[in-house]
């Protein structure tokens, strides 16, 4: 049976396990598939790969991908930050697209640091007024449909990562609803990744997106796929079996498989979840 993780980081940015540990932890977590997403550089920036280190992963999931050839499949994938595009996409086999920060005066902060750092951008940069907040992602998200080069949308909603009590806003504010949706039909081409690493790290007990926007992508006819978004190698496989709960009672009964063929829509029946 299949078991996918395209999500996947390492101590090349701010995961705990190299490269090759993630390999190992995924045979015996009995993965078929794994991708390994490293940050992309970005200008300016120390919480991504430099030019320099990018190199390096790219030599180094090549020769694992050789090396482990006939026990799993592993792709050469990257998560690219809206903040900057690489300017070499073809070189991976596939690229998440992801939107980490919000800009003001030429400052950037990331929504999902901390809670404090989520806090202090709804007050001083919007006035501790959530729907403007919410409007500046959303919006910045869209321009993601112009960018031929990313094939999965991560965790679409991260600005909801430290409101899973609601006390920032409610998740079924029909201002919020509107402009989660229309990110959605922007993006409809692309695939959209469940993504559980906020469960692992504690922040969540339910995986990205939020169920009405599930919802509204299984109506829309959004392929999906199941992501771990991993950051230690203990937790590949984080809260799947939930997920598997999620994703059908959304109404979904296929995800998506990277091959060497490009990206397959496969059956939920064929995934391993455990």
């Amino acid at each position: 049976m299949i078991k996918q993780n395209l999500h996947t980081h390492s101590t090349y940015v701010d995961g705990k396990n190299p490269l090759e540990e993630m390999v190992n932890k995924a045979i015996t977590k009995r993965f078929t598939i794994l991708g390994f997403s490293e940050h992309a550089y970005i200008p300016g920036d120390d919480c991504c790969m430099s030019p320099e280190s990018c190199e390096a992963y790219i030599k180094e999931v090549k020769q694992l991908k050789n090396k482990y050839k006939n026990q799993i499949e592993i792709f050469l994938g990257l998560e690219q930050d809206m903040r900057y595009r690489d300017p070499h996409p073809e070189v991976y086999d596939y690229i998440i697209g992801s939107k980490h920060f919000l800009e003001h005066d030429g400052n950037f902060l990331s929504v999902d640091y901390d809670r404090e750092t989520s806090l202090q951008i709804i007050h001083e940069w919007y006035g501790d007024d959530f729907i403007l907040f919410a409007k500046d992602y959303y919006t910045g998200i869209c321009g993601m449909k112009d960018w031929q080069e990313v094939d999965i949308v991560g965790h679409l909603d991260l600005l909801m990562k430290y409101n899973e009590d609601e006390s920032f806003f409610s998740f079924t504010d029909e201002r919020y609803i509107k402009m989660a949706c229309d990110a959605i039909d922007a993006l409809s081409q692309k695939i959209f990744e469940v993504n559980t690493g906020a469960i692992a790290r504690g922040y969540r007990k339910t995986p990205y997106p939020e169920k009405h926007l599930l919802q509204y992508m299984k109506e829309k006819g959004i392929k999906i796929c199941l992501n771990s978004d991993c950051h230690n190698a203990e937790y590949l496989d984080c809260a799947f079996s939930l997920s598997k709960e999620i994703i059908e009672s959304a109404g979904y009964h296929s995800m998506m498989v990277l091959t060497k063929d490009g990206f397959k829509e496969t059956d939920l029946d064929a995934f391993c979840f455990e």
